[in-house]
């Protein structure tokens, strides 16, 4: 029996389970929907699919680095417990060496590449659930490349609480370009200089920053002249080759980078769970859900 998209978006809609499961599954079962449903319970999937409603604002960001080329991804957990299981950390490095090797350039394209022990990324992550008993998910990752005459800067912090990934080009000099991404990991920038902030966000800062001026009574013909002068605090807010140093107070970070005779191409910031909404759980019901699964 042909297996349709329509029956493959039934199956879904029934176990929460992913398209290439769903698939699997009603082909393996001759496109029985009820049979089907009994396979993907029966490989761990249909649980897995129960707590795909979860949220999943714990775990892991990191980094793998070969050579010229770098990953730098982020995986999720429900629970901080689950980031410091081995099995969830093996995960994560099984997940890092997979996108390196393979550069898929979504998630979901990445869901359905067959990992090396020949079942689908998503399988391989729904097996996971099944054995640790939490909701895991790919959350981002993006793939870096370099040359020869450019250094990669990798730093974890809080052994993957946050990581960041730094390009620093013209430079083979690796201690530097870490030291930027340690900067940047305590800093938050969201850019590497001006040029990358749109128009659109410089005039909505400088109309906030009119305002704010006028409301403190300035006189309207030196306001203008102010609001540049707080203009160029924001872009040290924003950019990082702006920023004051770490590690040297006395310097800018462009100045140090000008110091090495490199650019900074570019960096990436992962932050565990930024821009998830969290559950309101406190610590000793955290703790009661992990006794409870024992």
């Amino acid at each position: 029996m042909a297996v349709t998209a329509q029956m493959v978006k039934e199956l879904r809609e029934k176990t929460g389970a992913g398209m290439m499961d769903c698939k699997k599954a009603l082909t393996e079962t001759n496109g029985d929907m009820e049979q089907a449903i009994d396979f993907l319970r029966e490989k761990g999937i249909a649980k897995a699919a129960k707590k795909a409603d979860r949220i999943a604002a714990e775990g892991l960001t990191s980094i793998l680095t070969e050579g010229n080329e770098a990953v730098i991804l982020e995986v999720n957990s429900e629970t901080d417990f689950v980031a410091k299981n081995e099995g969830f950390q093996t995960l994560v490095k099984e997940l890092a060496q997979h996108l390196l090797k393979n550069k898929p350039a979504t998630v979901e394209e990445a869901l359905a590449q067959t990992i090396a022990n020949g079942a689908s990324v998503e399988e391989h992550i729904n097996a996971a659930i099944a054995k640790i008993g939490e909701k895991l998910s790919l959350r981002r990752f993006a793939v870096v490349s370099k040359t020869d005459n450019d250094a990669f800067g990798a730093y974890l912090h809080m052994g993957g609480r946050i990581s960041v990934l730094t390009v620093l080009e013209g430079s083979t000099d690796a201690d530097a370009a870490k030291d930027i991404s340690m900067h940047i990991a305590a800093l938050r920038p969201k850019y590497v200089s001006r040029d990358q902030v749109s128009q659109d966000e410089i005039e909505r800062e400088r109309q906030v920053l009119t305002q704010q001026a006028l409301n403190e009574g300035k006189p309207e013909n030196i306001v203008a002249k102010m609001v540049e002068g707080r203009l160029g605090k924001y872009f040290e807010d924003v950019c990082v080759l702006d920023q004051t140093f770490v590690k040297n107070p006395d310097q800018k970070v462009r100045q140090f980078v000008e110091s090495k005779g490199a650019t900074l191409r570019e960096f990436i910031r992962y932050e565990v769970g930024e821009g998830i909404e969290k559950r309101e759980d406190n610590f000793a019901e955290e703790v009661m859900n992990q006794v409870n699964k024992q």
